[in-house]
């Protein structure tokens, strides 16, 4: 039995497509990655990934939050603590994207020395 997900002109290609777009997105699996290890504060999500702006990163947890795929905890401190943490649908998708990470991390320092290679060959 063959299952058809992307019907091209359903709408259905359209709501895959905008989700594949999130969950493409660089900033994403960065942040989904870090709170599969469980709950993180914003500056300490800022601090572990390296380069994003904080309206960056705001953006990026407000539409994961949106999907409901990370909740957002006010705890009533002086200064006010927020935490983010994975759904139980987040969860899943952590699932599927820690294998990439993973393979990111056993591969960068190859994937740079073939980088620094090719820029000289190419300079």
């Amino acid at each position: 039995m063959t299952v058809h997900l992307l019907n091209p002109a359903g709408e259905d290609c359209r709501n895959l497509s905008s989700i594949l777009a999130l969950v493409g997105d660089k900033w994403t699996v960065l942040i989904v990655v870090l709170l599969g290890d469980g709950p993180k504060r914003f500056n300490e999500i800022k601090r572990m990934v390296g380069g994003i702006s904080q309206r960056m990163l705001t953006f990026t947890l407000r539409g994961l939050e949106r999907d409901g795929l990370v909740t957002r905890t006010v705890f009533p401190t002086t200064p006010q603590r927020v935490d983010y943490e994975l759904t139980r649908l987040g969860g899943t998708l952590w699932k599927a994207v820690e294998p990439l990470g993973s393979w990111a991390r056993a591969h960068v320092r190859e994937i740079l020395a073939s980088r620094e290679q090719f820029d000289e060959k190419d300079a």
